[in-house]
């Protein structure tokens, strides 16, 4: 069951260019019962695995701008670190607790924030944000930091939340470049996240390889079947999807 989930989720990441965690660890958390904490970090690990051969695929086609790339991950590798640090000192606080309520809580206002992405993207890409040029470099770091700290607690926000931002901060480059260059952001900070749960306990290696075993083959098959659904039905569908599951944990 776990391996046909994976390959559902691949196959919906190939589909819709959605990143994995928004749709996986819900999944992994309603459907299969999985802690919160392992979910996540579990996850986080599968992204990185599953998002390098996109990395390999954009820096072929050269749509990958490693200079906004560089400025993201001065803002998120920092801010994951700390997190992680944060995270080790709750668990070994009587706090420990209240750390699924924090990560569910966390999760929810990430899906939530994904789907407006979502919904808002086309938007976003026509807009022509020229006054926020000057303020490129520091806010492509915050942006950064504030994704790291999402995605390190939820696993979710480097795929459509760092693409909207990119097209606000960034209206300049094409669509196929501020993919690629959030897929190449999101390969690091998915792998330092990962590792530092791993550290943490939270990674359970089995699952981990059962969801790889499906998903691979999904998103292969997946991408195939992106260009012959319309995106117009997808993307709002999706968002639709992903603003249940988010209100749903944040109430």
């Amino acid at each position: 069951m776990l391996s046909l989930a994976g390959l559902g989720v691949g196959f919906l990441v190939g589909l819709t260019g959605v990143g994995g965690g928004a749709i996986m660890t819900p999944l992994l958390i309603f459907g299969f019962g999985i802690p919160a904490a392992v979910a996540v970090g579990t996850d986080l690990l599968y992204a990185a695995f599953t998002k390098l051969g996109g990395v390999w695929s954009h820096a072929r086609q050269n749509t990958v701008d490693w200079r906004v790339v560089t400025r993201l991950a001065s803002g998120s590798i920092p801010a994951a670190i700390l997190t992680l640090l944060v995270l080790k000192q709750i668990e070994a606080s009587a706090l420990h607790t209240n750390l699924e309520f924090l990560i569910t809580t966390t999760l929810g206002v990430a899906l939530i924030v994904t789907a407006l992405a979502l919904l808002l993207r086309h938007r976003l890409r026509e807009a022509k944000f020229t006054r926020l040029l000057p303020w490129q470099k520091p806010g492509t770091m915050v942006v950064g930091a504030l994704v790291g700290v999402m995605v390190t607690l939820s696993s979710v926000g480097a795929g459509a939340l760092g693409a909207a931002a990119l097209f606000w901060l960034y209206p300049r480059l094409s669509a196929a470049r501020v993919v690629g260059t959030d897929i190449a952001h999101a390969v690091p900070l998915a792998a330092v996240a990962g590792f530092g749960h791993w550290q943490l306990g939270n990674v359970d290696y089995v699952l981990l390889g059962t969801l790889l075993l499906g998903s691979l083959p999904g998103i292969y098959l997946g991408s195939h079947f992106s260009t012959k659904l319309p995106e117009q039905i997808l993307r709002p569908t999706m968002a639709v999807l992903l603003m249940v599951i988010g209100i749903r944990l944040v109430t």
